[in-house]
């Protein structure tokens, strides 16, 4: 299954955030928590997406072995509708697990009521920060600022002056991914060309789980000329992946080091870097919290300042472009400095 960069944050951000870093394993004390182990259920796409499913089951996975806890691990289903959300949820809530996360917005409606039946239990939500609740932690990260990095990499990279995105669902979160990768771009090269597209108006017409939208996207933007894509879409984004691969453009990766995933083995070539979102560190936190006695609660961000994003520079390829590398490496200094301020919209 996915590996993923479990890099641990340091500080967080955000009003009623606890500390988002963590202490030494050997600091954890059992007697403290009180619970039959980890529940986690995932957005649409499941687990095998090589993406954002797959980094939140690489933090369940550390977190076992390091606390030594049971885990399950609950697949979605097909058009499914809030009620059944909140069936899981409560499902692994009334079954002992703590905390319990919803992986991904769509379960913000879930996680508001399953939490208020259950007071005593700890839920996470990534990719949300409306639920303001006594007993829920909202992880949410700038993917606004690793998609700029991955903009400036794009520009250095094109050949063309030409290039695109392709987001799976158009909602705002992805609006953060194409604001930031259009600005990190036009940083570079003013006049770039920029493609860009949306699989889908909702999760439930598959705009983050159809490899065959993504790569008809691709196929297009490729046709159009562009020779570098960006895809914030789940399992969707493989298809990108594999279309950038047959026409010989390159892709770059998103919320995983999609470099490192085995399922992609066989495009991994064209993969010149991925816009990190350590979902797996945010897991991570949230679990050893609940472990230690000591909830995290209230609005945790990850950004650049705390390794909570970031651009994975796996490919040997993408590292002998010592330009692009440090242009990256520049970018990503003057947003933690405050120099740079990353558009979200």
């Amino acid at each position: 299954m996915a590996v993923t960069v479990i890099a641990l944050a340091a500080t967080a951000c955000g009003g009623s955030s606890k500390d988002a870093g963590t202490s030494d394993s050997s600091s954890s004390s059992s007697g403290s928590y009180s619970g039959k182990g980890i529940g986690l259920a995932y957005d649409v796409g499941g687990k095998g997406d090589q993406s954002f499913n797959d980094a939140a089951y690489a933090g369940l996975q550390k977190a076992e072995k390091e606390f030594k806890l049971s885990g399950r691990d609950i697949e979605p289903q097909d058009n499914e509708s809030d009620a059944d959300k909140v069936q899981r949820l409560e499902q692994l809530a009334q079954a002992g697990y703590n905390p319990v996360i919803g992986v991904g917005f769509a379960y913000a409606p879930a996680v508001k009521e399953a939490a208020a039946k259950f007071p005593k239990i700890t839920f996470g939500i990534i990719d949300d920060e409306t639920i303001k609740a006594d007993n829920v932690a909202d992880l949410v990260f700038h993917e606004e600022q690793s998609s700029y990095l991955a903009g400036v990499a794009a520009a250095k990279a094109t050949k063309k002056n030409h290039i695109g995105f392709i987001g799976g669902v158009d909602v705002p979160l992805i609006h953060k991914f194409e604001a930031g990768f259009d600005q990190g771009a036009k940083s570079v090269k003013p006049g770039i060309k920029i493609e860009s597209q949306y699989l889908t108006q909702t999760p439930a017409e598959g705009g983050f789980a159809s490899p065959d939208k993504g790569r008809d996207a691709a196929s297009g933007q490729i046709d159009a000329g562009a020779d570098v894509l960006y895809a914030a879409a789940g399992l969707s984004g493989q298809g990108v992946i594999s279309e950038a691969s047959a026409k010989k453009v390159w892709a770059i990766g998103v919320d995983s080091d999609q470099y490192k995933q085995s399922a992609l083995a066989k495009y991994k070539d064209v993969i010149l870097g991925s816009a990190l979102k350590n979902v797996g560190g945010a897991v991570y936190d949230l679990v050893k919290s609940v472990y230690n006695g000591d909830p995290k609660t209230g609005t945790v961000r990850y950004g650049l300042d705390n390794d909570g994003v970031g651009f994975a520079d796996s490919n040997p390829k993408y590292q002998a472009m010592t330009a692009a590398v440090a242009a990256v490496d520049k970018a990503k200094q003057d947003i933690v400095a405050g120099k740079i301020t990353v558009n979200t919209k």
